[in-house]
């Protein structure tokens, strides 16, 4: 299944707490991840800046939301427990909790009110409907990053497939001496055909991951 977003994570965390215990965060995490019932590949995939797994991180705003409110408190570093406002909030059985719930405790108000401040004063601009938004601030930037990225493959795709042969053919020597055939530019290879009848070869220089493999590209196309 896909990973759920922060607030589908908010009342199972509060129900994980509700026996009063003190729950260790990272011990929370696993039963979570079981109770969803999560792969080993969704348990370990990773922001796109690589510092953290994405579901460990949208368990951490979960709680960090619900303690913003009040419904959960740290008592001490790494740990978190529930709070009577906490129990009181699961006794009407909710079938979930979101932001919107969340904004009835003066708490979080406030809470949200500094952000917005902060936000204001960084010149951010702030989410304009955070009652409806399932996204991070970590998933958020994701997000934007995909999007920008996905639009620069498909210009620089459009920009090799109009440009010239010989362009083409420079591009595929950049390509090689990047994965490391050839020390550079310059030696990674001679051209063997005519430029721009994509009949060219090249003879690279032994690459490093696979010793002894020599690159000819194939003469002539079609």
């Amino acid at each position: 299944m896909a990973i759920p977003d922060y607030q589908t994570l908010m009342l199972p965390v509060l129900k994980l707490a509700s026996d009063g215990k003190e729950h260790k965060f990272s011990q929370a995490v696993e039963e979570l991840a079981n109770e969803f019932g999560l792969a080993t590949e969704e348990r370990n995939e990773l922001l796109p800046s690589g510092s953290q797994a994405v579901f460990n991180n949208r368990v951490g705003w979960a709680r960090s939301y619900l303690k913003q409110a009040g419904l959960l408190a740290s008592p001490k570093r790494g740990f978190f427990t529930i709070t009577q406002k906490g129990s009181d909030l699961l006794a009407t059985k909710p079938t979930e909790i979101d932001t919107a719930i969340l904004e009835q405790y003066p708490e979080f108000i406030e809470f949200k009110n500094r952000r917005k401040e902060k936000a204001e004063g960084e010149s951010v601009t702030a989410p304009t409907s955070e009652q409806k938004s399932i996204l991070t601030p970590e998933d958020a930037l994701a997000a934007a990053y995909n999007k920008l990225r996905s639009a620069l493959e498909s210009e620089i795709l459009s920009a090799v497939k109009e440009a010239s042969p010989s362009f083409f053919e420079r591009v595929v020597v950049d390509l090689l001496v990047k994965m490391g055939y050839g020390g550079n530019r310059q030696d990674a290879g001679r051209a063997l055909g005519k430029s721009g009848d994509w009949g060219y070869r090249r003879h690279y220089q032994r690459g490093p991951s696979w010793p002894g493999c020599n690159i000819c590209p194939s003469k002539k196309m079609g």
